[in-house]
Order: structure tokens, then sequence, then C-alpha cells
């Protein structure tokens, strides 16, 4: 059974760090690429964060840029993504996907097929 979960959200002042966990079971994970994405409430899904098969290639989007960090263990099916710097628009819930068919770090939402249930992020101002 082709499991993803998220851990390590929660809630953190402005400028802290908060450092999220995706553990993945069921198939050969370290064959393909791994994304973080988030919603906020009233707003759609969107890209944050994703890194390829072998760890060596990352792609971020604009508004992290600089200050979140993506990282895999194949070893141990484990992702992460360090959060430094946290503003009050990253407040979001935090998915953890999968792709099923490539393993560049791709953006697009719909080379994911695998997807978790989400971790709730809130930055206070």
């Amino acid at each position: 059974q082709v499991q993803v979960v998220e851990s390590g959200g929660g809630l953190v002042q402005a400028g802290g760090s908060l450092r999220l966990s995706c553990a993945a079971s069921g198939r050969t994970w370290g064959s393909y690429a791994m994304g973080w994405f988030r919603q906020a409430p009233g707003k759609e899904r969107e890209f944050v964060a994703s890194i390829s098969r072998s760890g060596v290639s990352t792609s971020y989007a604009d508004s992290v840029k600089g200050r979140f960090t993506i990282s895999r263990d194949n070893a141990k099916n484990m992702v992460y993504l360090q959060m430094n710097s946290l503003k009050p628009e990253d407040t979001a819930v935090y998915y953890c996907a999968g792709s099923g068919t490539t393993g560049q770090a791709v953006s697009t939402m719909s080379r994911y097929d695998y997807w978790g249930q989400g971790t709730q992020v809130t930055v206070s101002s």
C-alpha cells in the first residue's frame, strides 16, 4: 500500500523555523521525484519545492527561494522541508507528494500521483 505521511507542522512566530518531514512507503520512492505543495485558506494549492530522485536537482517557488530547503534520504524513504525566516504568508496546509512517472524535480501538480493528508503550518506575526 502506497502511503505518504507528513509531520512537523505547528505554530511558529514570524522569523522562526520549522522542519517538515515526509515518510513514504509502499514503492521504490528513490526512483521518483518528490515535492512539497501548500494551500492557504481560500486559495488554490501551489507548488513550494521539489527534488529529483537522486537529490541532486531541486526546484523552488520564487516566494520561498533562499528560505526553504528540500532534501531527501532515499535509504529511509524520507523527504524534508527546512523552512527558515518564516512569514505570516507562509501559513498553509503543507502537502508532500510523490511522482508516479518522473525522477526530475518538476513543479507541475499533475505530475504527482501520491499525496499525503497535509500538515498545518501557522506563522504568527
